[in-house]
């Protein structure tokens, strides 16, 4: 359990290890925990704390007591939300103006009164901070004057070999050499549009999408032609088939391992199709996979690049994530646009900061990575199922959400009648922020009554109490319009 046990009464922490076997499933609904004497004596603790931990936990509704028989997991009830339905674009690419309204969000995410509902990063506390910070001091008294110079690019060695032996779980096989290191996903995603497309083109892009991408393609210069999206599914490929042979697209840019804002997960035998579609049109294929170690599920989804055998498909990525988001450590498999990207990232900003770059490949190489990412996966699904009841009990009737496999976030789509701004206004007076449905499109107009809300926060009576607040604010939109 690391610093947080330390933090914690000692029957805190015996209840903690046993909710995280509950949240992975090794003790499963309905079955029978260690009696009381057991627990005490694996545990070496007393009686005392064993009871104490076990109160704890059936004050949180993860176990019951019953008489003459002992404790056990409590069996919850299956969580039943009707799901948005497809989505259905206009057809027709169309110049992209976000920027005003995804700059008051990210004004809000900077105000530490503010209960953070919008922003898609996860809580500091569920991060590796004092490991990453020790690595740091150890690189910076080690490299000393290396370590304040240009790393230019491909970036740091050592991070490539991580990524490179880290490909192999994902089925690409890639070497250190394939890799080209960024200041984040956002920069990586940035430098294949200009790879691929010069201003004026269109890009094919999920709908909804992620408003950064969305800023990228308006900073740019681009059209964004937005394709249907399932729910879980994610791009529907048969629209994106009738949008290639109809039009020109420079390139087509997907979130495929648990889309943003939708939390899409497009199945395997979709992501071959849709590899040998861009192949077939001679299109690049931008494939966004920073979600992809952030499965609820037993394994990895395969990233898109897996199935790419002629350098069509420039997969970006980071560890903005999992690991430290202000590190803004990320990379590029850019395929045949390899050279093209590595110069463009020099034109950008020159080079990545090293040290940072090799505090997280030292995290890769001495394995803590992989027992992070098991903690950070049990508690975001934890959270994300945690903030899902909350919105299927507080929020109007008719609302629908997309229940993720993945990822930390939640799309929630509202009754007709409720304007997402006004939600947003309202809830930013109550302390409380938001991501309004219509940043993430091309077109203003669009999922004016979505809402994307962010699991990335510990559930805490203030979450709680905050989600809370939003339902009532949407329920007493939706009465007003019916007056």
């Amino acid at each position: 359990m690391g610093a947080r046990a330390q933090s914690l009464k000692l029957y805190e922490s015996v209840a903690e290890r046993l909710k995280d076997a509950i949240a992975a499933g090794t003790l499963r609904p309905g079955e029978r925990l260690p009696s009381v004497r057991q627990l005490s004596a694996r545990e070496r603790v007393s009686v005392s704390t064993v009871l104490q931990a076990y109160l704890h936990l059936e004050s949180q509704g993860l176990i019951e007591t019953r008489p003459q028989s002992g404790h056990y997991v409590r069996e919850r009830e299956r969580l039943r939300l009707a799901e948005p339905p497809v989505s259905r674009p206009p057809a027709s690419a169309t110049p992209v103006t976000v920027s005003d309204l995804v700059s008051h969000l990210y004004r809000s995410s900077r105000d530490p009164r503010v209960v953070q509902l919008g922003t898609a990063w996860p809580a500091p506390e569920l991060l590796p901070t004092r490991r990453l910070s020790r690595e740091l001091g150890l690189l910076a008294r080690e490299r000393q004057a290396e370590g304040v110079m240009y790393d230019v690019p491909p970036g740091s060695k050592l991070l490539r070999q991580q990524l490179a032996k880290r490909s192999l779980e994902w089925g690409c096989a890639l070497g250190a050499d394939d890799f080209v290191t960024t200041s984040g996903a956002s920069e990586a995603v940035h430098l294949c549009l200009v790879a691929a497309a010069r201003k004026g083109d269109t890009i094919a892009i999920e709908s909804p999408a992620y408003y950064g991408t969305l800023l990228a393609i308006e900073s740019l210069g681009l059209k964004a032609l937005e394709i249907p999206c399932h729910p879980r599914h994610g791009m529907e490929l048969d629209a994106l088939e009738a949008a290639l042979e109809r039009r020109r697209v420079s390139a087509v840019l997907v979130v495929p391992s648990f889309s943003n804002p939708v939390g899409s997960c497009m199945p395997e035998a979709n992501r071959r199709r849709l590899v040998e579609l861009v192949t077939t049109h001679d299109v690049p294929l931008i494939e966004d996979d920073i979600y992809g170690d952030l499965h609820f599920g037993p394994e990895r989804p395969r990233p898109c690049k897996t199935f790419d055998t002629r350098g069509q498909v420039l997969l970006c990525g980071s560890f903005s994530k999992t690991i430290a988001p202000g590190f803004r450590v990320g990379y590029v498999a850019p395929g045949r646009f390899r050279e093209r990207v590595e110069l463009l990232k020099f034109a950008h900003t020159v080079a990545s900061p090293l040290l940072t770059q090799e505090a997280v490949a030292r995290f890769l190489e001495n394995g803590g990575y992989d027992r992070h990412l098991r903690a950070l996966r049990r508690n975001l699904a934890s959270q994300v199922e945690h903030v899902a009841r909350a919105v299927a009990e507080h929020f109007p009737p008719g609302t629908r959400v997309a229940l993720p496999s993945g990822g930390l976030l939640l799309w929630v789509q509202l009754p007709p009648s409720v304007d997402a701004h006004a939600l947003n206004a309202r809830a930013l007076e109550t302390g409380i922020s938001i991501a309004p449905g219509s940043i993430f499109s091309a077109r203003p107009d669009s999922y004016r009554n979505f809402v994307r809300l962010s699991c990335g926060q510990p559930w805490t009576p203030r979450i709680e109490a905050a989600v809370a607040t939003l339902g009532s604010l949407a329920s007493g939109l939706a009465s007003a319009s019916r007056r």
